[in-house]
């Protein structure tokens, strides 16, 4: 699939978010979706779930990538995958859309509720029977997971990639950066793993991510909202599961389970955020460690840097740039 028309839908999904985003600005601003950028001295009010534009610019580009292959190849190989994507990712976004119009300041949906709701959107996957049984586990060998698959595996996949996805946020640009790094990796693999079609649609999420950067870097005009996150999260682990790599996108998700276990740690009640300070650092919330943010700004502070929003994204994203590496060289023979 390197067709030069490909970069059509690509570019779409950028130029969509880049140019639809303003009117999200202006239209959060009208109806007071606005949220304190929690890390800044002056917790200016900020749009929220700018994620809606990132998600618009997606489900176009996949469409136009579907039209494509449809009425100029007559081809519909994947369609049935394709559909069930869109499909969970939109029922899991608006899961997230409906957390941030509750407001998340104020508890949003319950624990219990956002746990059925994410769960009942792993039903198109379920129902269409995605991805395969045969799982190979280390130091055991390979497995024929068989029915346990669609109807355990997969929802605890969905649920797991999307909530956890949520945790490591609150700071600028986080969220998309991660989305970007994790996206760009899990693309490469597809590709590698001879699952083109999946490679691009992961690359449609990556160039609407891209876009909405502009926006979310610090100073940040936007944040995505949990209706960014859980869509992301939610396509991380549909890509391992319809690209048959589970392992490697476990591997590549270890900040995402150091963070769930720090969290945990604070029973799920402790924030990412940092203390702001007039020189415009950031100092601990906390006594101990319940972030991985907290342990940015905690090991920059050891190292003699100052730890401003900024550095501890950019540390955040080296660590997960660092684990993505280490996974290519570990798994690197068993995705050619």
């Amino acid at each position: 699939m390197k067709d030069p028309l490909l970069i059509i839908p690509i570019i779409s999904s950028f130029l969509i978010v880049l140019f639809l985003m303003p009117i999200w600005l202006k239209k959060a601003k009208q109806i007071g979706l606005l949220w304190k950028d929690m890390n800044k001295l002056k917790q200016n009010e900020v749009a929220g779930s700018g994620g809606v534009m990132v998600l618009l610019g997606f489900v176009i580009a996949v469409f136009i990538f579907v039209a494509y292959r449809t009425f100029y190849f007559n081809d519909s190989l994947h369609l049935i995958e394709i559909i069930s994507l869109i499909t969970v990712i939109l029922l899991a976004a608006g899961v997230g859309l409906i957390d941030d119009l509750l407001g998340w300041q104020h508890g949003g949906l319950s624990k219990r509720s956002r746990l059925i709701m994410i769960i009942i959107s792993s039903i198109p996957l379920v129902a269409t029977n995605a991805g395969r049984h045969l799982m190979s586990i280390p130091f055991i060998g390979e497995i024929n997971f068989g029915l346990l698959y669609p109807l355990i595996l997969i929802p605890l996949g969905i649920v797991g990639a999307t909530t956890t996805f949520n945790f490591l946020a609150g700071f600028n640009g986080l969220e998309a950066g991660q989305g970007i790094i994790l996206l760009s990796a899990l693309s490469l693999v597809s590709y590698l793993t001879g699952n083109s079609w999946l490679a691009l649609i992961n690359l449609f999420m990556v160039f609407a991510l891209l876009a909405f950067l502009f926006y979310n870097f610090a100073p940040a005009k936007v944040f995505p909202g949990n209706v960014l996150t859980y869509a992301v999260g939610s396509l991380i682990a549909i890509t391992a599961i319809l690209g048959n790599f589970e392992k490697i996108a476990v591997f590549f998700f270890i900040p995402y389970i150091l963070e769930t276990i720090l969290k945990l740690r604070g029973g799920l009640g402790k924030h990412s955020f940092g203390k702001p300070q007039k020189d415009g650092s950031l100092e601990p919330s906390y006594d101990r460690i319940y972030s991985l943010t907290h342990l940015a700004i905690w090991k920059l502070k050891k190292l003699g840097i100052k730890p401003t929003e900024k550095m501890v994204v950019y540390s955040i994203w080296l660590f997960q740039i660092i684990v993505i590496i280490i996974g290519f060289i570990i798994f690197g023979k068993g995705i050619f």
